[in-house]
């Protein structure tokens, strides 16, 4: 068993103001999308400015914090939040959800390309590689928050979080989602990407494989105790989401190729 290492969650206390990890962790993921994105712009398009890519980056961002909110209300604890409304703004206590941030970074990315005259494919094509980056700091945060624990466990890196009541030795599930929905599906997608694919191929990637590890990781991961499992004794909130992403990825690139037409690398 490892010792989980005992990270204060707020990084920094001035007098009454608190700057928790979990929030920088959103800071580290919002600024590495946009410095990539910015190293990949001239491929994109070489007549935007860099302003035009500082103002899709923040509508982006504006997605993912309130779909990643609004999703986890409506889709995880709609009747605790309605219960105490004032709760759904302590986003710094956790409670974002993925598929939520996803749908709202698809309506934002939507807006942004019918006035910027974009396809929604050839945006969300640009913006699928740089996504990781952000999911991969947020588990991070995540870990440091001592939430999200795994099943309990005997594996030689299990660990028991403060956070526990049972304080059982547990996957740190949230490690495992930082290698997968981070590093690994970071690599997937960059290299993917690199070389000219039809439009649409490059989402779908990254919508399959994204649906295809959080599904396998939700096996080892607690669901939220509110929720609990959905059906046979396994199946969870998270999985269920998820399957209509690994069946529309594994369309949507199906249907690129058949298109056959082939742009350059987003």
């Amino acid at each position: 068993m490892l010792p989980y290492p005992q990270i204060d969650p707020v990084a920094i206390a001035l007098g009454p103001l608190k700057i928790h990890w979990y929030g920088l962790m959103y800071l580290v993921g919002i600024g590495g999308a946009w410095w990539l994105a910015s190293r990949r712009l001239a491929r994109f398009d070489a007549s935007w400015s860099k302003e035009k890519l500082s103002d899709l980056v923040f509508w982006v961002a504006m997605g993912v914090i309130l779909g990643g909110r609004l999703g986890y209300v409506f889709f995880y604890d709609f009747a605790a939040y309605i219960a105490e409304p004032a709760k759904i703004l302590r986003v710094w206590e956790g409670g974002m959800s993925f598929h939520g941030g996803l749908i709202g970074v698809m309506l934002a990315t939507w807006w942004f390309g019918k006035r910027n005259g974009k396809s929604f494919f050839e945006l969300m094509d640009f913006i699928a590689p740089l996504v990781p980056i952000g999911l991969g700091a947020g588990r991070i945060g995540n870990f440091i928050n001592a939430e999200l624990w795994g099943k309990a466990t005997d594996v030689p890196w299990a660990m028991v979080f403060p956070t526990d009541p049972e304080q059982l030795a547990r996957h740190p599930s949230q490690l495992y989602q930082f290698a997968l929905e981070g590093v690994v599906l970071f690599t997937i997608l960059w290299f993917y990407s690199r070389k000219p694919r039809p439009t649409m191929a490059v989402s779908g990637m990254f919508a399959a494989c994204y649906g295809v590890f959080r599904f396998i990781v939700e096996f080892v991961r607690v669901p939220d105790a509110q929720l609990g499992y959905l059906a046979w004794g396994w199946l969870t909130m998270g999985q269920i989401l998820c399957l209509p992403m690994i069946l529309g990825g594994i369309g949507l690139i199906a249907y690129a190729y058949k298109r056959q037409p082939v742009q350059g690398a987003a």
